[in-house]
């Protein structure tokens, strides 16, 4: 597709600001954002192409893991256990794309990202759709686990209005979901933005045959460079690189992760 001059130039606009405020030092929650990570997740069709390959791989695997009753894509939950079966996504860059809010939401906040969903359509990665409903309809039940917060939102009383927004989020890409399979971060006490306690919830009820997501921490427990608990040391970027080989019959085999060149848990180690 041809993009517009004019559109390149507010593209490049946008970037630069996210870049002139950004902190000095990378870190997730306020990532400088390369205008060329924006552009080609905005526009370019290799960018398409991987995450379609992606989603078409996974739907592949379903009734292999399926049929596979000692197979768990939790490490630790290996073995038959006759619970029904489950896979977990993350949200963002995972199920919906966030490119459009990224280039206009400056600084990023967690209570403007939920604004923004009540008035911008959503938009699928291309193959979530065909996925998950296929998945549906195998009989395998889909946890959605994002570090979208439960947090005070001026104007309700509600608890985590977050949850139903994110329920609504997928419905407008045709993922039909309700909140008792949306898992957000401090909707307990123990759920934090560190993943690992929620899968362990879903992987005591359900055997999980697959993990989906964006960044390490869908998948690898500790990836951060500053620990959130449970983990107690932080990540560099040399312990995530051996958790590829600790967990190398995992990669495209039960775990399938998208590209975000944008932002994530990379930005922070070292």
């Amino acid at each position: 597709m041809l993009i517009p001059k004019s559109k390149i130039k507010q593209l490049v606009a946008a970037s630069s600001l996210l870049a002139l405020s950004a902190c000095a030092t990378l870190d997730e929650e306020h990532p400088h954002v390369p205008q060329q990570a924006l552009l080609w997740a905005a526009y370019s069709a290799e960018y398409q192409a991987v995450t379609a390959q992606i989603y078409a791989q996974a739907t592949r695997d379903l009734p292999r893991l399926i049929a596979d009753e000692s197979w768990s894509a939790v490490p630790g939950h290996e073995g038959p256990s006759g619970k029904p079966t489950a896979i977990i996504l993350d949200i963002d860059e995972t199920v919906t794309s966030g490119v459009d809010m990224e280039l206009t939401m400056v600084p990023f906040s967690t209570v403007r990202q939920y604004h923004w969903g009540l008035t911008h359509q959503s938009i699928p990665i291309r193959g979530v759709t065909e996925f998950v409903n296929t998945a549906k309809d195998l009989g395998v039940e889909v946890f959605f686990v994002t570090n979208r917060p439960c947090e005070p939102i001026e104007g309700s009383d509600e608890f985590c209005v977050q949850d139903q927004a994110v329920v609504n989020l997928v419905a407008e890409i045709g993922i039909e979901t309700d909140t008792d399979h949306v898992l957000l971060a401090d909707e307990k006490p123990d759920w934090g933005k560190e993943k690992v306690s929620r899968r362990e919830f879903i992987a005591t009820t359900h055997r999980v045959i697959m993990l989906l997501g964006d960044d390490y921490g869908d998948f690898v427990a500790c990836s951060r460079a500053k620990p959130v608990a449970p983990c107690t040391e932080g990540a560099t970027r040399a312990s995530r690189r051996a958790a590829l080989e600790t967990y190398k019959d995992y990669w495209g085999n039960g775990w399938y992760i998208l590209p975000n060149p944008m932002y994530g848990s990379w930005t922070s180690v070292r």
